[in-house]
């Protein structure tokens, strides 16, 4: 991120000042008398950073504004992964959890005692992406000519390239004499499209673009920067959309908890940067108030993938 950094005497006043500020608020509201005291400890489980082994960067200062927001001792857990997040929580030895928005809804499934209740937004607004069907030149105008045509499709766990296709669209890829050119990297399936190799790929766009149009960030931005002339690339068809990852509390946590925290992580971004910058590092735009409803894409896939047999 790009954002002016102020000292650290700074922003440690500011973020006191702000925190201080939920706590009074929240003790300000109803609240069932005692909660604190029969939890003993606040658990908020993590993933750790890629490479970073068990570590996050700032752990101590993310910890300590928990602390003060909830007014009670908190433990933070590093995963090493979103399975062993999800087990964590299912099995109620998490209140608190950071998730995708797969593990998320797999977490849900599991056990229906976690509830979404913030998620990042991008900086320029988009809440999340949808999987888009890319041709060039008109090669094709509609889903159903993928039955006469080369697509590529990303294999693995690209939900874009190929998880979200493959849920929505099975029918017509599984269809007799389809050719789906598979490739491991969503960068493997663009170069095929500008060297003509292939007539269609699966990508993405975020939510805040316009599907119809091209550049619209994403993968037709990227196919752009490629080379091919803007004019030329068609969006055939759009996913809905997959919401970006959200925060997630087990329902049984008390609601005077859920709102310090709704409160601390909305007013992050425009409070304490700094402090946001530790929490989320993959989005600009600050955190959102979300629910179940909005990850009903998540969900769907997630049982798709369930129904099929496949990993989540």
């Amino acid at each position: 991120m790009n954002r002016q950094k102020p000292g650290v005497a700074r922003f440690v006043r500011r973020a006191l000042g702000v925190l201080l500020g939920v706590a009074a608020l929240s003790a300000a509201l109803p609240a069932q008398a005692g909660w604190r005291e029969d939890l003993g400890t606040f658990r908020i489980g993590m993933l750790a950073e890629p490479g970073a082994g068990q570590g996050i960067t700032g752990l101590a200062e993310i910890k300590r504004a928990y602390t003060m927001a909830l007014g009670m001792p908190v433990e933070i857990l590093v995963a090493r992964d979103y399975a062993a997040l999800i087990e964590a929580q299912a099995a109620g030895k998490l209140e608190y959890a950071v998730y995708s928005a797969t593990a998320y809804a797999t977490a849900s499934r599991l056990c229906t005692c976690v509830e979404p209740f913030v998620a990042p937004v991008a900086a320029d607004g988009a809440t999340g992406l949808r999987a888009v069907l890319v041709t060039r030149d008109n090669r094709l105008t509609a889903v159903e000519d993928i039955a006469r045509r080369r697509v590529a499709i990303v294999e693995g766990d690209n939900i874009a390239g190929f998880a979200l296709p493959a849920s929505a669209l099975g029918g017509v890829l599984d269809r007799e004499g389809t050719i789906l050119v598979k490739v491991d990297t969503a960068s493997a399936a663009e170069a095929l499209l500008v060297d003509g190799s292939v007539d269609a790929i699966f990508g993405w766009v975020p939510s805040s673009s316009d599907a119809g149009s091209a550049p619209a960030g994403g993968t037709l931005e990227r196919l752009v920067a490629a080379g091919i002339d803007p004019a030329a690339l068609q969006v055939v068809w759009t996913s809905d959309l997959l919401r970006f990852g959200p925060h997630a509390l087990r329902s049984d946590v008390d609601p005077e908890a859920r709102r310090s925290l709704t409160i601390l992580l909305t007013a992050m971004l425009s409070q304490t940067p700094e402090l946001y910058d530790l929490i989320e590092r993959h989005h600009d735009g600050g955190f959102k108030p979300v629910t179940a409803d909005d990850y009903a894409t998540a969900l769907a896939l997630v049982d798709r993938l369930a129904a099929a047999g496949k990993p989540q």
